[in-house]
């Protein structure tokens, strides 16, 4: 009877222990699922960042070829624009410089008749007569003013010829001057600025 009891015993315990390894194998089995899957998704969390790391880039790029489009589009719109302000100027330049040489000739003969007017009377006749004396006075201010605005008179008698400001009209022989020496004026030229706009007709020596 006694050993009956002790047989029972054993077996429960027997019976206990297997139930407690099935449970730790089970708590085992658990954990090494849990493991890894904590590990897979630890992986699929770092592959789903480096993806998204691998986007930004590209996107970064789109945005800096875009930028770079605008940029170049301004520049040569910004270049256009430019030639174009300077292509204006120019052309107004000439513009301007052109009515300004017509006006100009306009006005020489005006001179040239005060001068060849003033030209009969002395210093002391001009100066006796009030009328005379009144033409002297606006001839001297339409000169002053002509010069102003850049109009000067060419430099010609006791100077060497030069076909760039001087036409000869006439040619002789003078022991007074050198060869290819001018003599004499005939008509006054002017320049304007860098422009000739009426050339001096001379007398060039031989």
């Amino acid at each position: 009877m006694a050993k009956k009891e002790k047989t029972k015993a054993e077996e429960a315990l027997n019976q206990e222990a297997t139930v407690e390894d099935t449970a730790t194998e089970a708590v085992s089995d658990e954990t090494v699922e849990a493991t890894e899957e904590s590990a897979e998704d630890k992986a699929e969390a770092e592959n789903d960042e480096a993806a998204s790391n691998e986007e930004q880039p590209a996107e970064k790029d789109k945005k800096d070829i875009l930028i770079e489009e605008l940029n170049d589009k301004y520049m040569r719109t910004f270049a256009e624009f430019d030639n174009f302000r300077k292509r204006s100027e120019k052309e107004k330049a000439a513009m301007f410089e052109v009515g300004a040489k017509s006006i100009i000739e306009k006005i020489l003969p005006i001179v040239d008749s005060f001068e060849r007017g003033l030209g009969t009377l002395t210093e002391d006749e001009i100066k006796a007569n009030p009328f005379a004396d009144g033409m002297d006075k606006v001839y001297k201010q339409m000169v002053k003013a002509l010069e102003e605005v850049g109009v000067t008179p060419i430099e010609a008698v006791g100077k060497e010829f030069d076909p760039n400001l001087h036409n000869a009209v006439m040619h002789g022989d003078d022991e007074q001057y050198g060869e290819n020496i001018i003599s004499e004026e005939f008509q006054k030229g002017y320049m304007y600025r860098d422009t000739v706009v009426r050339y001096s007709m001379v007398k060039v020596i031989n």
